[in-house]
């Protein structure tokens, strides 16, 4: 007798269905699972009868076919464990439910307790999309499940919970998410907090409100990584969609935390320069998320930008303009969104202290030399905004003066974004850093006096076509935060202004 039993699997960030059917038949006994499974899905076999027998069920002596369908799809991970136990209760008649719209997921442990698993959201998604009503989740990933309306769901502890539900002995009560979530900012960091740096801070404001990617320069010790690590009370709310994109990647990824359903605060990462370009793209033997996407949405911050290796930062350059990044292996091509506003900081020099106006550099003309060209033209080419950050004076340091905080800075980015949102509205563009080149003459009108400078700006400093339409995208914005719908020269100045640093550094 053959029974089906409906579950999912994962490919990349998003899922597809999987009709798990059981065939008890008497022969020699024995226990197959077939449908391309990897090792963890083969070992299910042992789970699960360890499960059955150590809660008192009945495990057939018979011969057992477990297909996965479709067979052409590998399938990965211990979540079939819960669907394969229930096909077997079916097969053999321990219950007798109708499960037709009903899905398990979950990874059984030895006793029949049933643990948590990686990518749940992704199938509760893909649960509805399929008219599944009831999906069945391990009890820690409840919460994460019940953000999809439209599909219920019940949470499982173990095996005697999950029999008893489906004999109708002792009801699994749903669960239910509180959707009135609000977007928490952390209280201990904020940007009064920061003494002067006025530039960077406009600087951070403008990246904020634009999506656009900023380069901090300064000697140590001038607070590059204290600003950068405010960027994320300064930036626009998160809506539902991103909410949804954001914790999707973190589930796949196991990086979920507990008891949270829902990520609502933009992510900020900050990995250590050793990282490896597969731990910031992304990628191994079955490709998982890099950092860069696990800051979708949010914040990717690389300190001591020249330390990174090489090979790191050149694999940044395509999830920097095209906000996506694509893994490909014998398997299959995975696709994983990087939509995130890069924050780097360096210093001038080995030392730190090049150009300073008190310290002196300790460092040859070679070694500044070589210590800046570890950042390659065209990486450098893709960050919009570059900023100075000096040493903060004494007087500023002491200064009795409020600084502006975090929450005024953020309602001015709000406001851009607002305008921001609402010129785009019916397309994919959702800032102004994602600007289509097709949408410029539309959106990027320029007065008289303001094309003329931008004209000589281009001819003495010989920018490329990516940097005009980076200073354009940001005096865009620039203009957004001033309330002008027509870009002025004010808005163009100020846009150039932070694109000559690497004039200054690198000479180009």
């Amino acid at each position: 007798m053959v029974v089906k039993c409906n579950s999912f699997g994962l490919f990349g960030i998003d899922s597809f269905c999987v009709e798990v059917e059981a065939d008890v038949s008497r022969s020699v006994p024995s226990f197959d699972i077939v449908g391309l499974p990897d090792a963890s899905v083969k070992e299910s076999k042992d789970r699960v009868r360890s499960a059955l027998l150590n809660c008192g069920l009945e495990f057939p002596p018979a011969r057992i076919i477990i297909n996965l369908a479709p067979a052409d799809r590998r399938k990965e991970g211990p979540v079939y464990d819960l669907p394969i136990l229930v096909s077997l209760l079916q097969a053999t008649g321990q219950i007798n439910a109708d499960l037709s719209d009903c899905a398990f997921v979950g990874e059984l442990s030895l006793s029949g307790d049933v643990r948590r698993i990686n990518g749940v959201l992704s199938m509760a998604i893909k649960a509805k999309e399929c008219n599944i009503k009831s999906l069945f989740v391990p009890f820690d990933n409840a919460l994460e499940a019940a953000v999809v309306k439209g599909v219920d769901i019940y949470p499982v502890k173990s095996v005697f919970e999950l029999v008893d539900h489906l004999k109708g002995r002792a009801e699994i009560a749903k669960t239910q998410y509180n959707f009135e979530h609000k977007n928490s900012v952390s209280q201990l960091l904020d940007f009064s907090q920061v003494k002067g740096q006025y530039e960077a801070k406009r600087a951070l404001e403008i990246a904020a409100a634009g999506g656009h990617n900023v380069l901090l320069i300064g000697p140590p010790g001038s607070g590059k990584s204290m600003l950068a690590k405010r960027m994320g009370t300064i930036l626009p709310s998160m809506t539902f969609d991103e909410m949804i994109q954001t914790t999707k990647i973190h589930s796949v990824a196991g990086l979920l935390p507990e008891n949270q359903g829902l990520i609502t605060t933009r992510p900020f990462r900050s990995p250590h320069h050793s990282v490896s370009a597969v731990g910031l793209t992304g990628g191994g033997t079955i490709p998982r998320p890099g950092e860069i996407s696990l800051c979708h949405n949010g914040v990717l911050f690389l300190d001591e930008l020249p330390e990174f290796n090489r090979n790191s930062l050149e694999a940044l350059r395509q999830p920097v303009e095209d906000s996506k990044v694509t893994i490909s292996r014998a398997m299959g091509r995975y696709t994983y969104p990087s939509s995130f506003t890069l924050i780097a900081a360096m210093n001038p020099c080995p030392c730190g202290f090049y150009n300073h106006p008190v310290r002196e550099c300790t460092c040859t003309e070679d070694a500044v030399r070589r210590y800046l060209s570890r950042i390659s033209g065209p990486l450098l080419d893709r960050i919009d905004i570059h900023v100075e950050v000096p040493a903060v004076e004494y007087d500023d340091l002491t200064s009795k003066i409020q600084e502006e905080s975090s929450e005024s800075i953020r309602e001015r980015v709000n406001k851009a974004r607002a305008v921001q949102i609402k010129r785009y509205e019916g397309t994919s563009i959702n800032c102004n850093a994602n600007l289509d080149a097709s949408m410029f003459s539309k959106v990027c009108v320029v007065d008289d006096r303001a094309n003329m400078l931008l004209k000589n700006a281009f001819d003495k400093l010989g920018l490329t076509a990516r940097a005009y339409d980076r200073i354009l995208k940001v005096a865009r914005t620039i203009a957004d935060l001033d309330g002008s719908e027509i870009i002025k020269s004010n808005h163009i100045t100020e846009a150039i202004q932070y694109r000559t640093l690497d004039r200054k550094y690198w000479g180009r």
